[in-house]
Protein backbone atom coordinates (compact mmCIF):
# COMPACT_ATOMS: atom_id res chain seq x y z
CA UNK A 1 0.00 0.00 0.00
CA UNK A 2 1.09 3.59 -0.54
CA UNK A 3 1.23 4.15 3.11
CA UNK A 4 4.30 1.74 3.30
CA UNK A 5 6.19 4.52 1.29
CA UNK A 6 8.12 7.61 1.41
CA UNK A 7 6.39 10.75 -0.28
CA UNK A 8 8.44 12.78 -3.19
CA UNK A 9 7.25 16.66 -2.79
CA UNK A 10 6.99 17.84 -5.99
CA UNK A 11 7.39 21.45 -6.74
CA UNK A 12 6.84 22.94 -10.50
CA UNK A 13 9.35 26.39 -11.23
CA UNK A 14 8.74 28.30 -14.79
CA UNK A 15 12.80 28.40 -14.37
CA UNK A 16 14.57 25.86 -13.19
CA UNK A 17 17.95 27.41 -13.39
CA UNK A 18 16.71 29.88 -10.97
CA UNK A 19 14.74 27.44 -8.67
CA UNK A 20 18.44 25.71 -8.19
CA UNK A 21 20.04 28.82 -7.25
CA UNK A 22 17.36 29.37 -4.49
CA UNK A 23 17.20 25.55 -3.48
CA UNK A 24 20.50 24.76 -3.72
CA UNK A 25 22.20 28.28 -2.60
CA UNK A 26 19.25 29.73 -0.08
CA UNK A 27 18.36 26.61 1.33
CA UNK A 28 21.29 24.59 1.29
CA UNK A 29 19.98 21.69 -0.38
CA UNK A 30 22.48 19.33 -2.13
CA UNK A 31 21.33 17.65 -5.99
CA UNK A 32 20.47 13.91 -5.22
CA UNK A 33 19.60 13.06 -8.86
CA UNK A 34 19.61 15.14 -11.97
CA UNK A 35 17.36 14.51 -15.42
CA UNK A 36 16.02 15.65 -18.31
CA UNK A 37 12.97 15.82 -16.14
CA UNK A 38 14.04 17.68 -13.27
CA UNK A 39 16.29 17.87 -10.41
CA UNK A 40 15.72 15.86 -7.04
CA UNK A 41 17.11 17.10 -3.58
CA UNK A 42 17.35 14.44 -0.51
CA UNK A 43 15.76 16.05 2.81
CA UNK A 44 15.52 13.37 5.47
CA UNK A 45 14.61 10.19 4.29
CA UNK A 46 12.17 11.40 1.24
CA UNK A 47 12.96 13.62 -1.48
CA UNK A 48 12.49 17.13 -2.87
CA UNK A 49 11.71 17.38 -6.62
CA UNK A 50 11.51 20.36 -9.18
CA UNK A 51 10.51 20.28 -12.57
CA UNK A 52 9.71 22.84 -15.09
CA UNK A 53 5.93 23.48 -15.39
CA UNK A 54 3.93 26.25 -17.21
CA UNK A 55 1.74 26.14 -14.13
CA UNK A 56 4.21 27.11 -11.30
CA UNK A 57 3.28 29.12 -8.76
CA UNK A 58 -0.46 28.86 -9.25
CA UNK A 59 -1.37 27.13 -6.07
CA UNK A 60 -1.59 29.27 -3.12
CA UNK A 61 -1.82 27.09 -0.36
CA UNK A 62 1.44 25.09 1.30
CA UNK A 63 3.37 22.72 -1.17
CA UNK A 64 5.92 21.51 1.12
CA UNK A 65 6.37 21.43 5.10
CA UNK A 66 9.53 20.97 6.78
CA UNK A 67 9.31 19.28 10.49
CA UNK A 68 12.04 20.07 12.59
CA UNK A 69 13.03 19.81 15.64
CA UNK A 70 11.92 22.27 18.39
CA UNK A 71 15.69 22.92 19.07
CA UNK A 72 16.76 23.46 15.48
CA UNK A 73 13.73 25.96 14.88
CA UNK A 74 15.36 29.22 15.88
CA UNK A 75 19.01 28.36 13.88
CA UNK A 76 16.73 26.78 10.75
CA UNK A 77 14.77 30.32 10.85
CA UNK A 78 18.02 32.48 11.60
CA UNK A 79 20.07 30.81 8.25
CA UNK A 80 16.26 31.38 6.10
CA UNK A 81 16.68 35.28 7.60
CA UNK A 82 20.86 35.41 6.23
CA UNK A 83 19.81 34.44 3.16
CA UNK A 84 17.41 37.45 2.90
CA UNK A 85 14.30 34.86 3.22
CA UNK A 86 11.10 37.09 3.88
CA UNK A 87 8.62 35.28 5.72
CA UNK A 88 4.29 35.91 4.91
CA UNK A 89 1.58 36.42 7.37
CA UNK A 90 -1.97 35.80 7.48
CA UNK A 91 -4.97 35.55 9.38
CA UNK A 92 -5.84 32.22 10.91
CA UNK A 93 -7.87 31.77 13.98
CA UNK A 94 -5.18 30.79 17.00
CA UNK A 95 -2.06 32.02 15.42
CA UNK A 96 0.09 34.51 17.12
CA UNK A 97 2.53 36.17 14.94
CA UNK A 98 6.40 37.82 16.23
CA UNK A 99 8.39 38.83 13.18
CA UNK A 100 7.17 36.57 10.75
CA UNK A 101 7.12 33.40 12.98
CA UNK A 102 3.48 31.68 13.98
CA UNK A 103 2.79 30.16 17.57
CA UNK A 104 -0.50 29.09 19.50
CA UNK A 105 -1.39 29.96 23.00
CA UNK A 106 -0.51 27.30 25.30
CA UNK A 107 0.89 24.81 22.43
CA UNK A 108 4.42 23.77 21.89
CA UNK A 109 4.69 24.71 18.38
CA UNK A 110 6.36 27.48 16.23
CA UNK A 111 6.39 27.97 12.10
CA UNK A 112 6.70 30.32 9.64
CA UNK A 113 5.95 30.38 5.81
CA UNK A 114 7.85 31.88 2.85
CA UNK A 115 7.60 31.23 -0.80
CA UNK A 116 10.36 29.95 -3.48
CA UNK A 117 11.02 32.48 -6.47
CA UNK A 118 8.05 30.76 -8.30
CA UNK A 119 5.46 31.40 -5.66
CA UNK A 120 5.28 27.97 -3.90
CA UNK A 121 4.73 28.24 -0.38
CA UNK A 122 7.12 26.84 1.80
CA UNK A 123 6.54 25.80 5.30
CA UNK A 124 9.08 25.19 8.24
CA UNK A 125 7.71 23.91 11.63
CA UNK A 126 8.57 23.06 14.93
CA UNK A 127 6.38 21.23 18.11
CA UNK A 128 3.07 19.97 17.56
CA UNK A 129 0.68 21.50 15.49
Amino acid sequence: MLSQHTPVATLPTRDLSRARIFYEDTLGFTPERESAAGVAYKSGDALVFLYQSEYAGTNKATAVAFDVPMSAFDDEVAALREKDVTFMTFDAEGLDWDQGVASMTGEDMKSVWFSDPDGNVINVSAGEM
